[in-house]
């Protein structure tokens, strides 16, 4: 390494503080980069449009003829769409469903019981399609929380959980995760709408 730094008379001060700087990142870029390092699976989308092309392609890829809806307010998608919606869903569909945050700091995605109802997450099935949208990204897990509060005045949500890993390991032979995994096999629909 030294070679080149002779070679291009870079001086050693100058590359240790390049070294030095940290990348700032915006919230959308550090959560992508965070949830995809996981294994999460991400289509952005500028328009709704793309949102249902990209729901299409997810379906088609996998061979999913159904789908478990948890979110009322996706019906919209499958109207002229050869999926079928089922409400409440079998065990083995995947689930298609909104969320409450998108957190940057970690690349978690945060559900209540606004999408999840009263089952805990980790009974729900392995294969999810989550539908966020841009507005829904917030730093940490502090703000996301600031966040249902502010959002659900009335009426706070329970059964607040986040996905934290998007690779499934049926192999994990860790005792202290027995029962309590929330992995799941997980594609992320997020609209720009800011």
């Amino acid at each position: 390494m030294n070679f080149f730094k002779k070679l291009f008379n870079i001086p050693i001060e100058e590359d240790k503080e390049i070294n030095k700087q940290e990348d700032i990142l915006t919230l959308d870029d550090l959560f992508v980069h965070n949830f995809m390092e996981k294994g999460g699976k991400f289509l952005y989308c500028s328009k709704k449009q793309e949102v249902l092309e990209n729901y299409k392609k997810i379906l088609a890829e996998n061979n999913w003829k159904e789908v478990g809806l948890l979110d009322d307010k996706l019906t919209s998608f499958f109207k002229n769409n050869a999926t079928r919606a089922l409400k409440p869903y079998k065990e083995e569909t995947p689930v298609f469903t909104s969320c409450e945050h998108l957190i940057s700091d970690s690349g978690d995605i945060l559900f209540s019981s606004n999408q999840l109802g009263s089952i805990k997450l980790r009974e729900y099935p392995d294969n999810f399609i989550v539908y966020a949208t841009t507005s829904q990204l917030v730093k940490d897990t502090g703000q996301a929380l600031t966040g249902i509060k502010a959002n659900c005045t009335k009426n706070l949500p329970t059964n607040i959980s986040a996905v934290k890993n998007y690779i499934i390991n049926k192999n994990d032979d860790n005792f202290l995760n027995y029962g309590n995994s929330n992995s799941k096999n997980l594609y992320l629909l997020l609209l720009e709408d800011l």
